[in-house]
């Protein structure tokens, strides 16, 4: 169960876009000849996953280095992803009876420990979670792509088609408003994906809307994605960020009724799986394609079965939280799937594997004993109570069956426990393992924490003791540092600002020191606006930028100070300064978020100033204080102690 969408050739353009959308429209033919005649495996039931995850420096920060780990690791199971800070881990399939899911956790922590050895033995360590808290928007830029062709095409016939940067804007707890010029962005998302072979592969709609039905719940308690760029949005913001990343619709398009190429679909499946591959050609438009030709419908006449690669491909550009999926079994048989794209990476391959049994129970169940889900619930229903999983998490109402409205945990705790641990059985699963595996869901319903709810019970227990950077540093050395004891999240306790070793570690950056809530003045107010806010908050520096966030200029207390007390000599009829502007330093010195600290310290001696801005692309994003500096330099002071301790320069006995 490979992920097909990844082997791409080209841009398509003219004779080669009319080639490769006659080669999509065969095999469709071909798919849809092979469900009329009854050519799709029956009776078996397999499962298989996908495990992204995260590499970091020693400082916690993103890591580039992929391509690294696949040349130390040489195994077939690894792959790259988007993000040079990506991993994607693919299980073999295995029996959807037995031991299969206790089979599957196995082979996914023995390929997890692999690539953590893999990893700190080259000065890096691997982490899961579906959104890494210490990514930063400077490391989504092209360079931190993997080069390779088939994403660079598809990065840029994506962006040829949106026409524009990509806005994104998501409303939590915090609020984000950011914009990026590349489908980098989709890289900061890591997702578990399982997928679910059809034993009935004629009853495809039927399945499939009850995997739509099932989004919500298995969501509610699997979130582990409440963090972006140090902003609270989300349970799951990877939902909203995954859609707005990929997002290439035009603005003027909005208007329409227009699905996205990430979505929860237009409506319950009335016919065959055949249809929704027939929506996205009609709706998608092919971004990229492939030289690989093959006559479908010529194998088929042959007897052989056809691989179906441009209609596979096709499908793999559109991002379904529940895709279909064709492919090849082992046996040369070909098969349908559903393959569950909407949970996050992490917090522990066992809690993963856990959500696995807890979706996969209840599509066994209830593909038995529902009859037509689409007659109970209307689909604006189902969807919306998708987006309220995301938003809220557990902690979500939903309208159910029959229009009933009822609370997440209660539906879980209540009534879907016992139907999955019914479809468990159902399916032959090892009694012990289906306990084990629902038993975990439970207590992180009945204990309130999900991964999500660690991280924001692990934030508001630090409080604003250090600074937002370290905070979330803090956070990715505790999820490391926790996932290496084997306890799943109901059981973490919470992350503590002095899990953050990363000052030891000589990979300190700026972000992890600067301070992000501060004020600012325009270069056109007056001075007594600034002096003013100097006096309010105790300020002895204010940036001064313009109205689109650009950096002017920096203005200090002393110049204020300068300032005031010429005016008290100033003779009469000369004209004082007005304005910002004739105070400021209009060439400050600057570093980004990327700056390693002990080279932002060095521009605070050689510069002889207290502040500096911490700019990006021109706009200023943070500032570096006074009050910064004296955390740096307590850090590096403790780094040289621990090292004049290890080394014995005190306490020798030899004088």
């Amino acid at each position: 169960m490979t992920r097909e969408h990844k082997k791409i050739d080209g841009e398509l353009e003219g004779d080669a876009r009319r080639a490769f959308m006659r080669t999509l429209l065969t095999d469709l033919r071909a798919f849809e000849r092979m469900a009329d005649e009854g050519t799709f495996e029956h009776g078996v039931s397999r499962i298989g996953a996908e495990q992204e995850i995260f590499l970091v420096d020693r400082g916690y920060h993103p890591a580039p280095g992929a391509l690294r780990m696949l040349e130390r690791l040489q195994d077939p199971h690894f792959t790259t992803e988007l993000g040079l800070f990506n991993l994607e881990i693919n299980a073999d399939p295995q029996p959807f009876a037995g031991g299969g899911l206790s089979a599957m956790e196995e082979q996914l922590a023995g390929l997890y420990t692999k690539a953590r050895e893999a990893a700190e033995a080259i000065g890096m360590r691997t982490v899961l979670c579906g959104i890494l808290p210490t990514i930063g928007k400077t490391d989504l830029g092209l360079d931190m792509m993997v080069p390779n062709p088939r994403y660079q095409t598809l990065n840029r016939a994506m962006n040829a088609a949106r026409g524009g940067a990509y806005d994104f804007s998501i409303k939590g707890i915090d609020e984000l408003i950011v914009r990026h010029d590349s489908v980098m962005v989709e890289s900061c998302n890591a997702s578990f994906q399982v997928h679910l072979q059809l034993t009935e592969p004629d009853r495809f709609a039927h399945v499939y809307n009850i995997a739509q039905l099932l989004l919500a719940p298995v969501l509610a308690v699997g979130t582990n994605s409440p963090l972006l760029f140090g902003r609270r949005l989300w349970s799951e913001t990877r939902i909203a960020l995954f859609e707005q990343a990929c997002d290439i619709r035009t603005p003027g398009l909005h208007l329409r009724e227009h699905v996205g190429r990430v979505s929860f679909g237009r409506q319950w499946l009335k016919g065959s799986a055949a249809d929704l591959y027939k929506e996205n050609i009609a709706r998608f438009r092919a971004l990229v394609g492939t030289d690989a030709v093959e006559d479908a419908l010529g194998a088929l006449d042959e007897g052989k079965i056809p691989e179906l690669r441009a209609l596979r491909l096709h499908n793999g550009t559109i991002y379904r939280w529940n895709r279909a999926c064709y492919g090849i079994s082992e046996n040369g048989k070909p098969h349908l799937r559903i393959e569950l794209r909407v949970l996050p990476s992490g917090p522990t391959i066992t809690d993963e594997i856990a959500n696995a049994a807890f979706w996969l129970g209840m599509m066994r169940e209830m593909e038995v004993t529902e009859d037509d889900v689409t007659l109970r619930l209307p689909f604006e229903h189902a969807q919306a109570n998708l987006y309220a999983a995301a938003r809220e998490g557990a902690g979500a109402r939903f309208t159910w069956l029959d229009g009933e409205d009822i609370s997440a945990r209660e539906l879980v705790l209540e009534r879907l426990l016992p139907v999955a641990e019914a479809g468990l059985a159902r399916a032959g699963i090892d009694s012990a393992d289906a306990k084990r595996y629902l038993g975990i869901v439970e207590r992180r319903v009945r204990t309130h924490q999900t991964g999500s709810q660690w991280m924001l019970k692990s934030l508001a227990a630090m409080k604003e003791r250090g600074t937002q950077g370290a905070r979330m540093t803090a956070l990715v050395a505790a999820t490391i540092a926790r996932q290496k004891t084997g306890d799943v999240v109901s059981e973490w306790p919470e992350a503590k600002l002095d899990e953050n070793d990363s000052a030891t570690s000589g990979h300190q950056k700026v972000s992890q020191y600067m301070t992000t809530d501060f004020l600012s003045v325009q270069a056109d107010d007056p001075i007594e606006l600034v002096a003013e806010v100097m006096g309010w908050e105790r300020l002895r520096h204010v940036p001064v930028e313009d109205d689109k966030g650009r950096l002017m200029g920096m203005v200090s207390y002393g110049a204020v100070l300068q300032h005031y007390q010429k005016l008290a000599t100033q003779r009469p009829g000369s004209k004082p300064p007005a304005c910002v502007a004739d105070l400021m330093r209009k060439d400050p010195p600057t570093v980004t978020p990327d700056t390693p600290t002990l080279e932002a310290v060095a521009i605070l001696q050689k510069e002889r100033v207290g502040c500096l801005p911490v700019v990006e692309d021109g706009h200023i994003v943070a500032v570096l204080t006074e009050e910064n500096f004296v955390q740096i330099a307590s850090k590096v002071l403790e780094e040289e102690s621990t090292r004049d301790l290890a080394g014995g320069r005190f306490g020798d006995d030899d004088d």
